[in-house]
């Protein structure tokens, strides 16, 4: 199942600044992983925007927009997929949760299974 997502919002706020920029730069496609729904696997593609900084005095030029609960900075799960595979790796430990989301998660390696999922990875 392919799910095409876009966010409407007019802007977004620069975390270098917090200056609110309604500038596009450009965008970009991301397929973040994501849970399978029924039993099928689910191909997320996420447009984001990239925005200009209006502050001049600001380090970064350009930032790219972040879908609170969806997405994180450099973030390849969603936040639905990165909580499966902390609570599998939490109740079972590296490996046997790796197997066991083996079927319902791309890519569930042991390290990620084992990650606490308040972490930043």
């Amino acid at each position: 199942m392919r799910v095409d997502a876009h966010c409407t919002t007019a802007g977004a706020v620069c975390p270098g600044c917090g200056v609110r920029s309604t500038r596009v730069h450009n965008s970009q496609l991301r397929f973040p992983a994501d849970v399978p729904s029924a039993g099928r696997s689910v191909v997320l593609q996420l447009r984001v925007r990239r925005f200009r900084c209006r502050n001049t005095l600001c380090s970064r030029r350009t930032f790219v927009e972040q879908i609170p609960g969806l997405t994180r900075r450099h973030g390849q799960r969603t936040e639905r997929l990165r909580s499966t595979l902390a609570s599998a790796g939490l109740a079972l430990a590296g490996r046997t949760g790796a197997r066991l989301t083996a079927s319902s998660a791309p890519k569930a390696t042991t390290s990620a299974t084992r990650r606490w999922p308040g972490s930043r990875r």
